[in-house]
């Protein structure tokens, strides 16, 4: 232990909290105590999952699937992931490509330290993730954020060209995004590819959202030609698409030194995912999609009505976001405004204000790099939406 300080080590001590989870913590615990609190925080499709997929996991149970696995995930599962990478992003991938892991934020992780050393740098464009500055740090290298505007949250290669340095060594993009909603088109995406492959700069495509996306078509960064390919690494999983969360299962598919790298370091910290949630997964990617059809016109319907009504309530706004089931809402208008005699100077400030006196929980903005703004999910019922959204509108009607 260094003298005079703290046993935890330097890189493990920059980790903060998750203001996600904790704030989630907050209005389960609530709600255990029998208040009446909507949550708006929630990262996860509030539908079940699939029964056919459930019943796969049953199977898999009383067959005896109970046992270790290849540390990386079953050969089915990779042929599997192969098979819809061809299909739906015209991306070809060998199994020694594909590495499953204990959800897509375990494949980030993975991808992050294999591929960041002491003093790299790693480019996130704001708003940005809760856990990508996190996962950076616990590997050494540093946080570069590169501002985006706010009338579509979008990385330019201006704003990229003005980031980049001696020491960049990764971008990573995320889209559909959490916790903004946008969609990158195929010509964003070309001029992105375009500046990172002449400067020979990793990619991390962090495609989770892939499935739920509403006007606009998914379009893969790596897929755009195989100079961009061989520098990213695609992140996806089940969890969001196919309401299997808890299943924990994502995967990543990049070039074979990469992915054998990953295999090495998860074979020596979790080793294998789940068994039986491998066979579910299995069953997720080869069987009917309809289930996953029916829950992206549910949440359509939820965000038209979450976006009209934010707009119409004075002092909040937003725009219509394209995927994943999150609306981040712009509360500049409010800050230095004050409730009874406590001043609101931040999303932080504003957001356990709601909680505590309107019981709403929301996610506050600093958690994504943005102090003037919420995130409110719609991974829940519309009668909870209308109901959670009046309440702010009267939170906000008594500020002054």
């Amino acid at each position: 232990m260094r003298k005079g300080g703290s046993m935890v080590s330097r890189r493990i001590g920059l980790i903060k909290t998750s203001v996600t989870l904790a704030i989630n913590a907050k209005a389960k615990q609530m709600k255990k105590e029998g208040i009446d609190v909507v949550g708006f925080g929630a990262g996860e499709p509030d539908f079940d999952t699939p029964s056919h997929v459930k019943e796969a996991a049953k199977e898999a149970i009383n067959d005896g699937f109970t046992k270790y696995t290849p540390a990386s995930g079953t050969k089915e599962l990779k042929q599997a992931i192969c098979e819809k990478f061809k299909k739906d992003n015209n991306l070809i991938y060998k199994e020694s490509e594909i590495i499953v892991s204990c959800g897509a934020k375990h494949s980030l992780f993975n991808a992050i330290l294999t591929l960041c050393e002491e003093g790299d740098e790693v480019i996130l464009p704001s708003p940005y993730w809760v856990s990508y500055p996190e996962m950076i740090k616990a590997s050494g290298a540093k946080v570069v954020v590169a501002e985006t505007e706010e009338d579509g949250f979008k990385l330019t290669p201006s704003k990229l060209k003005k980031v980049i340095r001696k020491k960049t060594k990764m971008l990573i993009i995320n889209s559909p995004s959490n916790p903004t909603g946008i969609v990158y088109s195929e010509e964003e995406l070309r001029d992105i590819a375009e500046i990172l492959v002449s400067n020979n700069i990793l990619c991390i495509s962090d495609e989770i959202y892939e499935k739920i996306i509403y006007e606009d078509r998914h379009i893969s960064i790596a897929s755009l030609d195989d100079r961009i390919k061989e520098q990213t690494v695609v992140v996806n999983g089940v969890s969001k698409a196919y309401a299997m969360t808890g299943w924990r299962i994502g995967y990543a598919a990049a070039k074979e030194e990469i992915i054998k790298a990953m295999g090495n370091l998860q074979s020596h910290s979790t080793s294998n995912p789940s068994s039986i949630s491998q066979v579910a997964a299995l069953k997720a990617l080869k069987g009917e999609q309809e289930c996953v059809d029916n829950m992206v016109k549910e949440f359509k319907k939820r965000r038209d009505f979450m976006v009209d009504r934010i707009n119409s309530i004075k002092g909040i706004g937003c725009i219509k976001p394209k995927g994943a089931f999150y609306v981040f809402v712009s509360i500049k208008d409010i800050l230095g405004k004050k409730f009874s005699s406590f001043s609101i100077n931040s999303a932080l400030e504003f957001s356990e204000l709601l909680l505590e006196n309107f019981k709403v929980a929301v996610v506050p903005g600093e958690a994504f790099g943005r102090k003037d703004y919420i995130r409110l999910s719609y991974a829940t019922s519309l009668d909870n939406i209308k109901k959670g959204l009046e309440r702010i509108e009267e939170f906000i009607n008594r500020l002054n």
